[in-house]
């Protein structure tokens, strides 16, 4: 059985750049990734999940980011497959973005999860699984 959709979690850290040499640090970093996913799925596995996929990424630095937003998602991604998702070759929409450090920014009807992102003092990822929404993209 899968989980419900949307799934939502948090990886507390600094995302790890997949340009990195540092082995070890993006081995760590996948880990947490899929950690965090597996924290809120009941039964720990779904990896037959083969419906197309929408994925969020928000990432809350507590100073400014240095490097590229884009280096971090694919890392991210990865780290889901194949226990979250069969191959990330589902995923037909993506969404991501940095938020500064100040704190200045607001969402219209945030879920808890993205609330406890904002609140977090660490720097902290927040990852959205959901069913593809084409109906709220204009033509």
């Amino acid at each position: 059985m899968w989980p419900e959709l949307p799934l939502e979690f948090l990886v507390i850290g600094t995302p790890v750049s997949f340009q990195s040499d540092n082995a070890k640090a993006k081995q760590e970093w996948k880990q947490k990734v899929l950690d965090g996913a597996l924290s809120v799925i009941d039964g720990g596995s779904w990896a037959f999940y083969e419906n197309r996929l929408s994925v969020t990424l928000l990432y809350f630095p507590q100073e400014p980011m240095a490097g590229d937003l884009d280096n971090i998602v694919k890392l991210t991604l990865d780290a889901l497959k194949p226990n979250v998702y069969v191959d990330d070759e589902l995923i037909d929409r993506l969404i991501v973005q940095r938020f500064d450090p100040d704190g200045t920014h607001s969402f219209a009807s945030p879920s808890e999860t993205l609330v406890a992102a904002m609140a977090n003092e660490d720097p902290v990822l927040y990852i959205k699984l959901a069913e593809v929404p084409l109906e709220d993209i204009a033509a």
